[in-house]
């Protein structure tokens, strides 16, 4: 199938401009100004690293001091009184939000997501939604949501996965529309977003949403025999589900994905941050960058959608952590060196207007992966939030035709 471009307008000039450097690129990550203030932050970290070295060395002409316990006798030459006052004024590990700051802003959230699904519940009779908590392995608790038709007629079931700063709330519409064809809905919010564990917009590794959507999906499965199941994801969300999709016992359970402007090509503003990301996420992982938040990236072309999603608490509008661009990276990356690995059939959606995430990516993914059904649609003048464009129907429509095809 050849790559197939809909011209949808490009009259930018009404539009809007309300953003959040959150959404922006991640490339935006490293501005020079911001190198700047990151190596005088690294240098200081270095010298407090360094400096019980220097105690030691100062410390070895003062003696040494006697430890006892009930095993053993040892000598320390140390100086206990100024290790002690050391110890309180210097970090070696870089500084974190108290857990019980977290503990109480997920709560929060998590009140909040669960209120918005009670409110909803039933809506104008034709669904049912309602929520519920889903353990991961590793022990941290994710929100997640479904949307049921009430026909005992369904037709297949599917996954939504949302993209970064955001949460599966947002695809509420969308959700009904799909239970209006049959598809019973669920969303999962993945670690630090929405109602879920985790800092808000921290994620210290996205492998862990990748394996927490390969658990959920056999949840769901499990909850679901013999319904055919898909996933749905956007930007970050895509890529999360395009590594998933890699394990073979995954994709042989799915029946096909779509994804809008997956976060497949995300590249650095400059080669030597590929170099200095990894350090900089390893020493100061939940370090905002204001930079990133100095000159956001327009994502629709609809300012009430962009009013509606600025303005809700379960969005994150603050700047980008660290650990979080450095994760998009690393995906990124892996995804466009294991492109030829897709087997499973899929539906990729990009505006051509896109700033935040790489149209050619989608098109290299069309062209280089394995699968023997693969649909590519390139939307002209269109921005990064597809499903919230003034021409949401037409997108939701070429994705639900695309479901209807394969059930």
């Amino acid at each position: 199938m050849a790559v197939e471009t809909m011209s949808m307008g490009t009259d930018h000039s009404s539009a809007l401009i309300l953003t959040s450097g959150a959404s922006g690129r991640v490339r935006a990550l490293f501005s020079m100004r911001e190198l700047k203030r990151l190596f005088t932050i690294i240098h200081s970290l270095i010298l407090f690293l360094l400096l019980p070295f220097r105690f030691v060395l100062w410390q070895g002409k003062m003696g040494a001091v006697v430890i006892r316990d009930e095993k053993q006798e040892r000598k320390v030459r140390a100086a206990p009184q100024i290790l002690v006052k050391k110890r309180n004024m210097i970090s070696v590990s870089p500084p974190s939000v108290p857990a019980k700051v977290v503990d109480e802003e997920v709560a929060v959230r998590r009140e909040l997501a669960i209120r918005r699904v009670l409110e909803d519940e039933g809506g104008d009779g034709s669904y049912d939604r309602d929520y519920s908590l889903f353990t991961t392995k590793r022990g941290d608790t994710l929100f997640t949501q479904s949307w049921s038709p009430l026909s005992l007629n369904h037709r297949g079931l599917v996954v939504l996965l949302h993209g970064l700063n955001e949460h599966s709330g947002r695809y509420n519409d969308f959700a009904k529309q799909l239970n209006a064809n049959g598809f019973k809905v669920y969303g999962i919010d993945w670690i630090g977003h929405g109602g879920s564990d985790g800092l808000h917009a921290y994620v210290p590794s996205l492998d862990f949403a990748v394996d927490d959507l390969k658990s959920f999906l056999d949840k769901v499965l499990t909850e679901n025999p013999g319904l055919p199941c898909f996933c749905i994801g956007h930007s970050t969300g895509g890529a999360i589900i395009l590594k998933a999709m890699l394990d073979p016992k995954i994709e042989s359970r799915v029946s096909g994905i779509a994804l809008t402007s997956p976060a497949v090509g995300v590249q650095p503003s400059h080669p030597i941050f590929t170099v200095l990301a990894p350090i900089v996420a390893f020493l100061l992982p939940r370090y905002q960058l204001s930079a990133a938040n100095k000159e956001g990236v327009q994502v629709s072309r609809d300012p009430q959608a962009l009013i509606t999603k600025y303005s809700d608490p379960l969005v994150f509008t603050g700047s980008i952590r660290v650990r979080t661009g450095y994760e998009i990276l690393r995906i990124a990356s892996h995804l466009q060196q294991n492109l030829n690995k897709v087997k499973v059939p899929f539906l990729v959606m990009h505006g051509t207007a896109d700033t935040v995430t790489d149209p050619n990516a989608s098109k290299r993914l069309y062209e280089e992966a394995s699968s023997s059904d693969k649909s590519i649609k390139l939307f002209k003048g269109l921005l990064h939030d597809l499903l919230f464009e003034p021409e949401r129907e037409v997108i939701a429509g070429v994705i639900l035709d695309w479901l209807n095809q394969r059930v």
